[in-house]
């Protein structure tokens, strides 16, 4: 591959095959799908070579005017230790602009990312693994339309900004539940496809034994499907996982700009991320 000039530009539709060729290279197991969902929530910074091949991506997918998430920052293996992956991050931070800033970086990116002045916040757990037929919980439903304005409220509540649009194209090619008590959504799962098969979150609950009571509804109604949990340390969701025969395979660094210092504790946490990317 000739990489003699390497220029950034807006990440649009027609560098869709070249980044799912990059991701594949890295191991990931994004489908042209999950990138197209990824660039409708998003902003992008596609690199491309001057033989026309794609050889970085970034992505900055904004909630609200306060916080986003870059994801999806990929270098071509032919195209490393020539300053890329620098580049497209600063392009991130300027398209990312006032906001907080959030990411989860692996071992090899942490360097980059706190020269930037992201700063750790906690470790990300993966969690894969078909598991077999399971209990149906009680108290948990098939969300409707109407509970819609509910979970948004809760996960506003839980990720501390507003995720609306992608909530939205999550509904749209996936499927939430709640969890009702008089009356009214304490709590709630989504499921979509991803991947090798299907991802479990966002789920947003007060505690632990409602998180596990959602992802045990999407479970029971998956027996024996490839499903992938991504949650956080600090959830102590992972020994139940392993406990159901989900596997760890990795995680990374969840690290954000703007300090590290601890906010005043939510009421609803959030158990099971929307996927790495997304948060």
């Amino acid at each position: 591959m000739h990489t003699s000039q390497i220029d950034l530009v807006a990440f649009g539709p027609e560098h869709l095959e070249g980044a799912v060729a990059l991701s594949r290279q890295a191991g990931w197991p994004h489908r042209p799908e999950d990138w197209q969902t990824a660039l409708a929530v998003s902003r992008g910074i596609a690199a491309v070579a001057d033989d026309h091949h794609v050889v970085g991506t970034a992505l900055v997918t904004p909630y609200g005017t306060d916080c986003a998430t870059i994801n999806m920052v990929i270098v071509d293996e032919a195209a490393r230790g020539r300053g890329l992956g620098r580049r497209l991050m600063q392009a991130a931070l300027d398209i990312g602009g006032e906001r907080q800033l959030r990411l989860v970086a692996t071992a090899d990116g942490l360097p980059l990312y706190e020269k930037l002045g992201f700063q750790p916040v906690g470790t990300i757990l993966q969690y894969q693994g078909k598991i077999p037929a399971i209990a149906a919980p009680a108290g948990i439903e098939p969300a409707c339309e109407a509970d819609f304005d509910a979970v948004m409220a809760l996960d506003r509540a839980a990720f501390e900004a507003d995720r609306g649009t992608l909530l939205t194209h999550i509904a749209k090619a996936g499927e939430f539940a709640v969890l009702r008590r008089a009356g009214r959504v304490q709590g709630f799962a989504a499921l979509r496809a991803f991947g090798r098969g299907d991802v479990i979150g966002p789920v947003v609950a007060e505690n632990l034994q409602d998180a596990c009571s959602l992802i045990s509804f999407f479970i029971g109604s998956r027996p024996g499907a490839f499903l992938r949990i991504d949650t956080t340390a600090d959830t102590e969701l992972a020994p139940w996982l392993e406990s159901l025969g989900f596997a760890h395979l990795g995680g990374g660094i969840a690290m954000r700009t703007g300090g590290t210092e601890a906010p005043a504790r939510p009421h609803y946490k959030t158990y099971a991320l929307a996927n790495q990317a997304f948060g």
